[in-house]
């Protein structure tokens, strides 16, 4: 069985009305650390008025501080009260990205992969 690639996404897009939120769903987030537990190896990652939660588990030689922008890759996992935990197979720090910018930048790939499609199926 093949590792699918993370497919990017924000956090506002991962709520249970997104065709991002399934079960299994490989995905790639980025956002800023609001916490972290070391016993349960939780993080707790923001962008803007939405959260996610990271199971960090098995990430080697990653150091976690508060306030740090951070990418995971991983599998979403959909709890039975429709929380979502990533369970994260890569992580890293992201400072000094500009989350504005990679927000329109993802944007403008969306943009240019749906042209894309629709010039070659035409």
């Amino acid at each position: 069985m093949a590792i699918k690639h993370g497919e990017l996404v924000t956090l506002e897009e991962l709520n249970p009305s997104s065709p991002f939120f399934k079960q299994g769903a490989s995905v790639r987030v980025t956002g800023k650390l609001q916490e972290y537990t070391v016993e349960t190896a939780i993080a707790v990652v923001a962008d803007g008025n939405a959260t996610l939660k990271i199971d960090t588990q098995h990430l080697r030689d990653i150091s976690f501080r508060i306030g740090s922008v951070y990418q995971f890759i991983g599998e979403l996992l959909i709890q039975p009260d429709s929380e979502a935990i990533l369970q994260a197979r890569v992580g890293r720090i992201a400072d000094g990205i500009d989350l504005s910018l990679y927000h329109q930048s993802l944007q403008l790939l969306r943009q240019f992969q749906a042209d894309h499609l629709n010039n070659s199926t035409s």
